[in-house]
């Protein structure tokens, strides 16, 4: 596999061009003791038949759209389904498992780029793609940008799988999110409404929570997703990097921060991980041995003119940023 690697003092991370992944993320914990602290497969055809997304850049259109169904300016678009009752992640054989064309890279960062032709899985217009990596002392910044030739929607995000531990469950691992409302979804996990108060329900993560401490509390929300599959709502204005999200391992040590200029960030439990897939160590992945943190527009917000748009036109540039920092408590 042809791994490009990203190197600091304190981070390792290795990126391929197909689905432009990030296949591995090193990092040390308080002894001093690196581990990878990323799901990852053994070689590039478990990625090319990978059905979950590890570590791939998604799109078009990361996430649900109703019916893979939308209209934009008054002409409908089909994109295929690839789970019920939605298009999910811009439906099957997208983003994740295409060859993108990497530039060459420097010692610390990397950008691979790619053209979603007019058509492709029913999107409209001919969409030009980038994806930069880029490793920072402790921090792995993440950005997408795209124009378009023709009116489109674009919602772009990065699908690692996270054990800060570096295998095992995840359910001691502590989760805070800024965020004080979230969006409840129905039984395709499409939103069903508008945004809700996390208050008084096992969705409020404003301060730190074993990730396992309320999964079977049996929460209308929990069943629906089979534990956490949710987009959290940050708190600030969109387009400013702010603090999502901050994950602490207790007996590592390892912290996770993550910064973004998205309205959201899809929290994912690994629900749907069910055994099946393979690891790079031979593992088998198992419902809770992982987490995502998704930064990114809200779900199925082509059908939902109140929730922010995601309508790109020419002559507009789509930007997302994320920055993911890491380190250890003493």
């Amino acid at each position: 596999m042809n791994v490009t690697w990203l190197r600091s003092d304190t981070l390792e991370v290795g990126v391929i061009a197909h689905g432009a992944r990030i296949v591995a993320v090193r990092t040390p914990d308080r002894q001093g003791r690196w581990g990878d602290v990323a799901l990852g497969l053994a070689d590039e055809d478990a990625y090319r038949r990978d059905r979950d997304y590890l570590g791939a850049c998604v799109g078009r259109f990361a996430n649900r759209i109703a019916g893979g169904r939308f209209t934009l300016d008054g002409t409908d678009y089909r994109i295929p389904q690839n789970e019920p009752g939605a298009a999910l992640h811009g439906g099957p054989d997208a983003f994740e498992h295409a060859t993108w064309e990497q530039d060459e890279p420097a010692a610390e960062t990397v950008t691979l780029h790619r053209r979603s032709p007019d058509g492709e899985n029913g999107f409209p217009g001919t969409l030009q793609v980038t994806v930069t990596y880029a490793v920072d002392g402790a921090e792995l910044r993440i950005e997408h940008e795209a124009g378009t030739d023709a009116p489109t929607v674009v919602n772009l995000t990065n699908h690692t799988y996270w054990n800060l531990a570096g295998g095992g469950s995840v359910e001691d691992h502590e989760v805070s999110l800024t965020a004080w409302q979230f969006l409840p979804v129905d039984e395709h996990l499409i939103p069903s409404g508008p945004p809700v108060a996390v208050a008084g329900t096992p969705f409020d993560l404003r301060t730190p929570q074993r990730i396992g401490a309320r999964l079977r509390e049996g929460h209308p929300q929990l069943r629906a997703a089979r534990g956490y599959d949710h987009t959290f709502v940050i708190d600030g204005p969109s387009g400013a990097l702010r603090t999502a999200a901050f994950v602490v391992e207790p007996r590592s040590g390892r912290t996770l921060q993550l910064r973004t200029d998205q309205p959201g960030v899809q929290f994912y439990t690994g629900n749907m991980l069910d055994g099946t897939l393979v690891l790079r160590d031979g593992s088998a992945a198992r419902q809770g041995d992982a987490f995502c943190l998704e930064p990114q527009a809200f779900p199925d917000s082509p059908n939902r003119p109140d929730f922010p748009s995601t309508v790109l036109r020419p002559g507009e540039v789509y930007r997302s940023r994320s920055i993911l920092r890491f380190g250890t408590t003493g």
